[in-house]
């Protein structure tokens, strides 16, 4: 890792420091050192003891379907930089990793794996087909938790868990017992999302609403003379006529009133369809008749239930047309769809032209198809109370959601919840824990719902379904801590301190453990009031047009080719320095290689001032500093401060922005560069002193970066101090001395530092190398209070002493806070006199026009009448600046002719 100093030199610190910054040769080393070490291991012990206050996250557990994706590294980042933050702060921080089961998408990829084997789950069973999910689940844990480990997330390893580990499983049964127990928990037939493709219910929020063209048309009901009895209703989805059992219409609708009451025979099915009024219908809209389909439509199942209307079930489980007794019986239902609209038209039965609609339909989420609205009989969870809590939790101020301004969107969903339908028609997850007897003569069978610790009755058989996925999610934040049981942990470190997770899982996930968590308050082993006490929301990460990231857009990034290429560090300070709570952020590969470049320049800043000895030690006073001293520590007190607010806001994007800036742009390029030359007699005071400041400034900045960069500050820190760990290391405490900001040292190198600037643009319009130097005179400089860095203004801005047969060929007059400073330079054959020239005359046009302008004005006697007298004034001062430069630039123009003559 390191190189071996000469056996001819005395070796230095930076000798502790690689010949460059390579992440990739370092970075894994690092990260087992730290978990070989304990650093991430919380000890429930030292919290129970009162040594340390409790710091607790959970992190939101990836599926175990694959790899992580950009999104988990910005939750990890997040995660990790307040977890280190508050470990060098002194708290006793537990991070608690975890995967989820992902039973919908786990099973759909284990399937597909069948199909390609030439078989399916059903052909091989649920024991067998179960045994290749827990090694798909293995091998996808393994992959995650690398990733993890790459990305540099300090998680406590050894209290990792899996949604369907024992102690979940234990934790799942007792809640859903004690939740069916007190009625929160029943079975019902009710309409419900079906994926045909996964055969399976599937929630509101894993349906994807997609605008697509489809077709509108319009049918006959009852006769086809228009003298008698009918009524033409429209529909996208014909096929659903076959489960039609009413006609509706609005109740003040004069054109079917006298409809009202009566019956029309079905074409098809052996029915006759009762015409019944409701409010819902709009009369406006189409024919002003409605068709409803209780089994198949959530509106008409509502209207269904308000008329007591049959709800025959047309669709099996795989959508096709079943149970109807007609010619359609056993057809997909898209070619149902066609084949009714022919035999419709064939019967003289379509109104009008079918016309082309654009709608939109649900489509599951995890395999693409059109959803299927279809009665069944599921389990549900009765959650208007437990919601009505969840709200109020946040609404007390018991959670805080970061921002503010996202809490009305989960108000939106816990104030408006409908009951969740908790059951999976699925193999892949935790099997609903109710066990049915045998059939009596009447055919009803017993029901017991079982806990852990209970015995099924002999010969009863369990319910075949599995609970959704979110159901064992929902248990995260105190099921992984051992609840039901009492234990330290929950003791020590639950309520959990902060989620981290995206806004776009509030419904999914927030909802639900705001649910379970403030519903097992109220009981035995109550772990708490809420499962965590904030909730710090993320946006989604998008590509550097903004657009979202998506396989089929090619525009996705995976974020261990970032730290391939760049570094973890990099990865992370991109995201991180995007960061805004709330909002999405766009990011792309020239931020990371921009992040990339800023730990290249930390890393040799550091080998710099380690070559140079730099140390850690006591500050002297500042009477004894220079003037640039004194201002790099009071900008490093400043922008601490700044820091240290915005990470303690949860704002880690400003916090981040506000350190790049410092460190990259007055650290670096400039203190850095006036410290070479306090450096420069190495035995004196004032170099020993250069060292002190310059190892404060890198100890602050590095130990403040850390929870960002953890790899490269670890690396630099340890080289630069000699100590154990920044993971353990502390938090900086605020403030470089107990006194003010010295605000005349700070005027003093704003004035040095324009002063180097405006040479240095100077020097870049004539087009002079960077490194040319040229003779010059400095005018002023003691007047302006600069003299303490005359030396420093010629040193950066490459300008050498006036020397004998010195002769100006151009001159630049710098206005400073301190006073006006003029640069004569010896420009003989380096400067294009010709550039300088037009540059010349180009200030000179704008400040004629300038000239003209106030004077105008002030000779505007209406104008002079009506204006304040401050405004006046103002107009008088521009005009004598204009007056002046005019002068000034026509006698530096008149020189510049007579050089070059």
């Amino acid at each position: 890792m390191t190189s071996a100093p000469s056996p001819l030199t005395p070796p230095t610190p930076a000798d502790r420091l690689p010949k460059s910054w390579d992440p990739a040769a370092v970075e894994a080393e690092i990260y087992q050192g730290w978990v070989d070490a304990g650093y991430f291991t919380a000890d429930a012990a030292v919290v129970a003891t009162g040594a340390k206050p409790p710091f607790s996250i959970v992190l939101p557990p990836p599926n175990v379907t694959g790899s992580l994706h950009l999104g988990h590294a910005l939750d990890q980042t997040i995660s990790d930089a307040l977890c280190r933050r508050r470990r060098m702060q002194g708290y006793e921080v537990l991070w608690l990793p975890g995967t989820d089961h992902a039973g919908i998408a786990t099973q759909s990829l284990v399937e597909k794996e069948l199909v390609k084997e030439g078989t399916s789950r059903r052909e091989i069973g649920r024991e067998r087909f179960l045994e290749r999910a827990w090694a798909f689940k293995d091998a996808s844990h393994e992959n995650i938790t690398g990733q993890m480990r790459r990305i540099g997330a300090g998680v406590d390893w050894s209290r990792e868990r899996f949604t369907m580990d024992e102690g979940m499983s234990r934790a799942v049964q007792t809640i859903f017992k004690r939740m069916y127990d007190e009625g929160l928990i029943y079975r019902a037939e009710r309409l419900v999302n079906w994926s045909p493709v996964l055969q399976t219910a599937i929630s509101d929020i894993e349906v994807n609403h997609e605008e697509i063209d489809g077709e509108l048309v319009s049918f006959r009901y009852g006769s086809l003379n228009d003298d008698e009895p009918h009524i033409v209703c429209a529909t996208t989805r014909l096929e659903t006529m076959l489960g039609d059992t009413a006609i509706a219409v609005h109740p003040d609708d004069e054109r079917y009133r006298h409809l009202v009451g009566t019956t029309i025979r079905h074409p098809f099915v052996d029915r006759d369809i009762p015409i019944v009024a409701d409010d819902y219908v709009d009369p406006e809209f189409g024919s002003g008749a409605v068709k409803i389909t209780p089994a198949h439509d959530p509106n008409d199942f509502a209207l269904g239930q308000r008329h007591s209307l049959p709800m025959p079930t047309i669709m099996d489980e795989t959508a096709h047309i079943a149970g109807t007794g007609t010619v359609f019986d056993g057809l997909d239902r898209f070619e149902a769809r066609k084949a009714i609209r022919d035999a419709l038209a064939e019967e003289g039965r379509i109104a009008g032209e079918v016309r082309p609609y654009r709608h939109s339909v649900g489509h599951s989420e995890r395999s693409g198809e059109p959803i299927e609205p279809r009665l069944s009989m599921q389990w549900w969870v009765k959650v208007e109370d437990i919601a009505r809590t969840a709200g109020d939790a946040v609404r007390s101020g018991d959670t805080r959601i970061v921002p503010e301004s996202m809490s009305p969107r989960y108000f939106a969903w816990v104030d408006d919840m409908h009951d969740w339908c908790i059951s999976r028609q699925l193999w892949w997850g935790h099997r609903i824990p109710v066990w049915y007897g045998p059939e009596d003569a009447d055919g009803n069978r017993d029901v017991v719902c079982c806990g852990p610790d209970d015995a099924p009755p002999a010969g009863y058989e369990q319910d075949p379904d599995v609970l959704d996925t979110w159901f064992s999610s929902g248990l995260f934040p105190f099921s992984t801590m051992g609840w039901p049981d009492k234990t330290p942990d929950l003791d020590a470190f639950y309520p959990t301190s902060t989620l981290v997770t995206g806004y776009d899982i509030i419904f999914f996930w927030v909802a639900r453990m705001m649910m379970f968590g403030t519903f097992v308050a109220h009981g035995e082993n109550a772990p708490g009031e809420v499962p965590f006490r904030e909730v710090l929301l993320h946006g989604l990460v998008r590509d550097e047009f903004g657009r979202k990231m998506s396989k089929s857009k090619g525009n996705g990034i995976d974020p261990l080719e970032w730290v391939d290429e760049y570094g973890a560090d990099a990865l992370r300070f991109t995201l991180a320095r995007g960061t805004i709570p709330g909002s999405d952020l766009n990011v792309g590969a020239d931020a990371a290689a921009s992040s990339r470049k800023f730990a290249t320049k930390l890393f040799n800043a550091t080998k710099l001032a380690l070559m140079n000895h730099a140390r850690v030690g006591d500050l002297p006073g500042r009477a004894r500093l220079t003037v640039s001293d004194r201002w790099i520590l009071d900008r490093l007190a400043q922008v601490q401060r700044e820091a240290d607010a915005a990470f303690e806001a949860h704002e880690l994007g400003r916090a981040c922005e506000a350190l790049y800036h410092f460190a990259w742009d007055e650290l670096c390029d400039w203190y850095l560069e006036v410290a070479k030359l306090q450096l420069a007699d190495p035995d004196s005071e004032r170099a020993d002193d250069t060292r002190l400041v310059l190892g404060h400034c890198l100890d602050i900045v590095l130990r403040l970066l850390h929870p960002a960069m953890p790899f490269v500050t670890e690396v630099l820190w340890k080289a630069l101090t000699g100590g154990e760990s920044l993971v353990v290391a502390s938090w900086p405490s605020s403030g470089w001395a107990p006194c003010s900001v010295d605000e005349e040292a700070g005027v003093q190198f704003a004035d040095f530092q324009r002063l180097v600037t405006e040479i240095r643009r100077f020097r870049s319009d004539q087009q002079l190398k960077p490194g040319q130097r040229v003779a010059a005179r400095l005018v002023g400089v003691d007047g302006a209070g600069l003299a303490p860095l005359a030396g420093a203004v010629r040193s950066l801005a490459r300008l050498t002493p006036d020397e004998d047969g010195f002769a100006a060929t151009a001159a630049l007059e710098i206005p400073l806070a301190g006073g006006t400073v003029h640069v004569e330079i010896d420009t003989s054959g380096t400067v294009d006199l010709a550039a300088e020239r037009a540059r010349l005359e180009k200030d000179l046009k704008a400040a004629q026009k300038e000239l003209e302008q106030t004077g105008a004005k002030l000779g505007n006697e209406a104008f002079l009448a009506k204006a304040p007298e401050p405004v006046v004034a103002k107009i008088r001062a521009r005009r004598e600046l204009a007056q002046t430069e005019v002068e000034r630039i026509s006698g530096r123009i008149a020189a510049l002719s007579g050089a070059a003559q």
